[in-house]
This record gives structure tokens, C-alpha cells and sequence, in this order.
């Protein structure tokens, strides 16, 4: 099929235009990624169709703008984006498009060349969302987290709009179904991992034991609870790899932070690491899951993240353990189980063992292929697949 994929930055759809390419399909991927970037994680040349000549001066202002015009630079950019594809995008019998970004492009794809629209939704429901943001605790005077109301209009013309709707992970189907989104319209399909990138590692035989995240320290990540729970967990040592967001950073000697690297690198705090813990609020499904499993790490995770639906790809799904949100002392009683059985063991840690595979951008894109061929035909047109 012709596939034309619309984006921003590169998120999962690169690796998804990759596996679709590798799959015999003719992809176009339209992304202000530079070239060079996107060769770098695998998408051959002949699929990148670049928007950065045309985007720049807004993607500049966007990421090293004064922070009181960032919001109106990612506004100005998701409209130029949207904008430009109307006018850019070949055609395609299917499109898929960023939620939020794509609502007149996906329209156009639809209207000039009857492509099926394909909204890529990598979180909650924005309803959901918005709800789970406004009541997160924060300290007074503080900024509360919020979606703005353009976000949250483009969100909803983009799920009117879409045939189907792709999310990774239970959690986030059930929140559109929760507010009438028939389910068969909703496609859900978990994100994969870089197998080549991120191997099993031996289990780290240092003191104190070390417990390991991977992402922006804020309060939608749950940060300030994985705090706590660390807090009441002695001669241990939380490390921590991302930007500081709007959590309060711990101050103490076993804390140990660092800012945000390629993603490379990560296998090398990995490879440091006891468990991998993450403790959001609210998100789809945080790729750092797949890739801390991969290099054997358990998994201490909560019903927002994604995480439980990565048991289906590891022969012992007790590797993952599944908490609530906003509860410190069970993820603090997790986090110490996980740490006893590891502690307790020596060598290689491999949790995937022969079903690797099963968790690789290979399968991911194997999965969605099978969904465009049921989903997509010109002689039947539109019909439902197994979500």
C-alpha cells in the first residue's frame, strides 16, 4: 500500500515507517526530523520527505525560545505542519497522521485520494487526560498541569475524523471506549524495542542497590510518589537520567541524577540498575518500559503506564508488577520484592528469552500490517479487525 505518515518529531512512527517499508509498503514519512537523523534510526532515505525548510524559524523558537513563547510557537507549528501536508501529502490509500496535528490533512488525504485515516494517539483519551492532569496535588503557587483548549479541540476533531484510532496500550483503549468511542475503532497495538540496542546485562553486583528512571522528572510521571516510596526504602539508591520537569528533584547523598542522553547510551544505566521503576499518573505506554525489560530488568509499574500490557511478550510476567497511581506504599512494597528476588540472583538477567522477538519494532510493525490488510481493501473497503 501507499502509506503516508505525518509527524513532527520522530516519537514511534519513524520506527513505525521503517517496519512498514521493510514490509514491501511505500512509505512517505513527512517529519521536521533532518535526514540525517532519521537514517540514523534506520528509515531509508527514499521514505524521508523533509518539513523542516519550511518549518524552521517556528521549530527554533519552539525548543530554544524564551519559555513564555513556546506555547505560541508549538500552536503556530502544529497549524504550519497540519498545513503543509494538506499541500505536500502524495497520494496514499492510507494516512496516518499525530493526534493533535493532523485534522485538515487528514481531510484532504481523505477527500483527494480516499485514504483511510489512521490518528495515532500514544496517550489517554484528552478527556481523560485533561481529568487525570487538573487533579494532581501540586504545592501552592505552583503551576497545575493542564491541556490547553486548543489541544484538546484539535484532539477531538482528530478522533470525530479517524477511522481508526491506534493507542498502545489497554489502559488508553478503555479510556475511549469510557466515553463512546465504539471499540472496534480503536486499534491498539504495543510499542516494540531495539533489540540490536538494548541486550541482556548482568545483574549489577554493586552497594547500595539501585533502583532506575528514565525520563522528565514531574509530577505526571509520578515523581513525587516514586520519592516517597524510595524514601521508606533504606540503603538503596534512586538514579535518576532525563530533564527535571516540575517534581521537586530529592536532596540526598543516594540520590543520583542525570541529565538526558542519546538513546544509546541508556543501556549503560541499565546495566547499573536493579529495577526499573516508573510511577506515572498518566501515559500511554513509556517506551523505557520495553527497553528496560530487554536489557532484564524487572519492571515496577503502575495501571497508567503501560507497562501490563508488556506482559504478553515475556514468558515470566512476574518480571512486571502493576501498582496504582498515587499509592507510595504499594509501590514501595513492590519495589522491595523486586529488589529481594534480584539481589538474590547472579549472572546474565534475560527476560525475554525466545520470545525476544515478539517485543521488537519487527513485531510492532507486523502487527499493524496486519491490521492495514484487514482494515484497508479496495474491493471491501472498511472492515472491522481484532483490536
Amino acid at each position: 500500500m501507499r502509506v503516508a505518515i505525518v509527524t513532527s518529531g520522530r516519537f514511534h512512527v519513524l520506527d513505525l515507517a521503517r517496519e512498514l517499508f521493510n514490509l514491501g509498503h511505500q512509505v512517505r514519512f513527512y517529519s521536521y526530523v533532518p535526514r540525517n537523523r532519521a537514517e540514523r534510526f534506520g528509515l531509508p532515505r527514499e521514505c524521508h520527505h523533509p518539513l523542516l525548510p519550511y518549518v524552521w524559524p517556528l521549530v527554533a523558537l519552539q525548543q530554544r525560545g524564551p519559555s513564555r513563547l513556546k506555547e505560541k510557537a508549538d500552536t503556530l507549528l502544529q497549524r504550519a505542519i497540519d498545513r503543509l501536508a494538506c499541500r505536500l501529502v502524495k497520494s496514499c490509500e492510507v494516512f496516518i497522521g499525530m493526534s493533535g496535528l493532523c485534522v485538515q490533512s487528514a481531510l484532504a488525504a481523505r477527500k483527494r485520494f480516499g485514504a483511510k485515516v489512521f490518528i495515532e494517539r500514544g496517550s489517554r483519551h484528552i478527556l481523560s487526560q485533561k481529568e487525570i492532569l487538573e487533579n494532581i496535588p501540586v504545592a501552592p503557587g505552583a503551576k497545575q498541569p493542564c491541556v490547553s483548549v486548543f489541544n484538546m479541540q484539535r484532539e477531538l476533531a482528530g478522533y470525530e475524523l479517524a477511522d481508526v484510532i491506534v493507542v498502545p496500550s489497554l489502559h488508553a483503549q478503555e479510556s475511549f471506549v469510557e466515553r463512546g468511542v465504539a471499540k472496534e475503532k480503536v486499534f491498539r497495538n504495543p510499542y516494540g524495542v531495539d533489540l540490536a540496542m538494548f541486550l541482556p546485562t548482568p545483574v549489577p553486583q554493586t552497594n547500595p542497590a539501585t533502583i532506575l528512571f528514565v525520563g522528565a522528572w514531574s509530577l505526571q510521571k509520578g515523581c513525587d510518589v516514586l520519592a516517597e516510596a524510595w524514601r521508606s526504602l533504606p540503603d538503596t539508591r534512586l538514579m535518576h537520567v532525563g530533564p527535571a520537569g516540575d517534581a521537586v528533584l530529592p536532596r540526598h547523598p543516594n540520590f543520583v541524577h542525570h541529565d538526558a542522553v542519546p538513546q544509546w547510551e541508556l543501556k549503560e544505566f541499565f546495566g547499573q540498575a536493579h529495577v526499573f521503576a516508573i510511577a506515572s499518573r498518566q501515559e500511554g505506554l513509556s517506551l523505557v518500559q520495553a527497553q528496560a525489560l530487554a536489557c532484564g530488568l524487572p519492571l515496577v509499574c503502575t495501571t497508567r503506564t503501560g507497562g501490563e500490557d508488556l506482559r504478553e511478550f515475556v514468558p515470566d510476567p512476574d518480571q512486571i508488577t502493576v501498582v496504582p497511581p498515587d499509592d507510595s506504599t504499594a509501590l514501595a512494597n513492590a519495589l522491595r520484592q523486586a529488589l529481594g528476588k534480584v539481589r538474590a540472583g547472579s549472572g546474565l538477567r534475560d527476560n525475554l528469552g525466545n520470545a525476544r522477538e515478539k517485543l521488537s519494532w519487527r513485531g510492532y510493525g507486523e502487527r499493524y500490517d496486519a491490521c492495514l490488510r484487514q482494515r484497508v481493501s479496495p474491493l471491501t473497503g472498511f472492515r472491522s479487525a481484532e483490536t
